[in-house]
């Protein structure tokens, strides 16, 4: 069977933090409360996506890359990551705050989890006024300090904390702490890994287990990267009906592309996979000679056998990802 763009069946994740924007923003289709994840292309292992529609319906993301290897994820991707899938891609509704959080690097999640670390980055889709990330620390800080301040439960009063709107875009490499703060609805582009330290979760107990979520500080405090940065948001343009460079990383690459009118792209010397995901808007794309459409809230993935794409829209944007 041969290969053309595909839309995965998303898995929705409950999240004692989670919301309904993924239902009223997104228009996502679920009948669970408190969904704080949308899992939209997942080889995480027992969470593989499947293709939602065409010859390859109900395929995992995993069989695909079994199946067509290199002409579906790029030669050299192939090579560097066998059958499975590098990219985790969701979007994210934080009805309220996450818990401090830091995830390992790939040397200590290979040692300790057999898993790649968690590079990632978040595009914020819509944010309630005065919702905010934590990202970083405020000024210097030693381990010590850090660890004093564990202690006294005033961690909070250490962290960064920036109020954030439509369009602001961060890069969190691993080791460094952050957070989403409520009200925030994002998206995430990140390594395929579900490792995650939690450092601080305000006391909270879950109504599902009735008990405090498990703290990971024993693990975290090795991963942690104190240093000081007095700057976290990614700065990119947004010129019309071009490609603009977003988050350009060893993990992903990742290009904010606006449209009005009419829009192509030449993929014939890029050897990898590309995701498009639909952060307002929406648009009609014309691959070999087919139609598909994609609106805010949904993602599709060309494989690398993809040549050449055109994209038709009033006005939309969205992020362009590939390895």
């Amino acid at each position: 069977m041969e290969l053309y763009p595909i839309k995965f069946e998303p898995l929705y994740k409950y999240r004692l933090w989670g919301g309904e924007k993924l239902k009223t923003h997104l228009n996502k289709e679920y009948n669970k409360e408190s969904i704080g994840e949308s899992w939209e292309i997942s080889d995480v292992k027992g969470d593989e996506t499947q293709v939602l529609s065409g010859t390859l319906k109900g395929q995992t993301l995993k069989q695909l890359i079994q199946t067509y290897k290199g002409a579906f994820l790029g030669e050299s991707v192939y090579k560097i990551f066998g059958e499975d899938f590098p990219l985790l891609i969701k979007f994210i509704d934080a009805k309220t705050p996450l818990s401090i959080q830091v995830h390992p690097s790939n040397e200590l999640a290979k040692e300790r989890h057999n898993s790649f670390g968690k590079n990632e980055m978040w595009y914020v889709m819509q944010a309630d006024k005065d919702a905010e990330l934590i990202v970083g620390f405020e000024s210097e800080i030693s381990k010590e300090e850090y660890l004093k301040q564990l202690e006294e439960d005033t961690i909070l009063n250490v962290m960064h904390h920036e109020t954030v709107a439509k369009g602001d875009t961060f890069y969190i490499p691993t080791g460094r702490i952050h957070a989403i703060g409520a009200g925030v609805l994002l998206a995430e582009i990140q390594q395929t890994s579900d490792v995650t330290y939690r450092i601080y979760d305000y006391n909270r107990v879950d109504a599902t287990t009735g008990k405090e979520r498990e703290l990971h500080n024993d693990l975290a405090i090795d991963a942690i990267d104190f240093t000081y940065y007095n700057n976290f948001k990614t700065n990119y343009k947004k010129d019309i009906n071009t490609t603009n460079t977003l988050v350009h990383s060893p993990y992903f690459k990742t290009n904010f592309i606006k449209v009005q009118g009419e829009f192509i792209k030449d993929y014939s010397k890029l050897d990898s996979f590309v995701i498009y995901m639909c952060v307002s808007g929406d648009f009609e794309i014309e691959c070999n000679n087919k139609k598909y459409s994609l609106q805010m809230g949904e993602t599709i993935l060309f494989p690398a056998t993809t040549i050449n794409v055109r994209v038709f829209s009033n006005k939309a944007d969205f992020l362009e990802i590939y390895y």
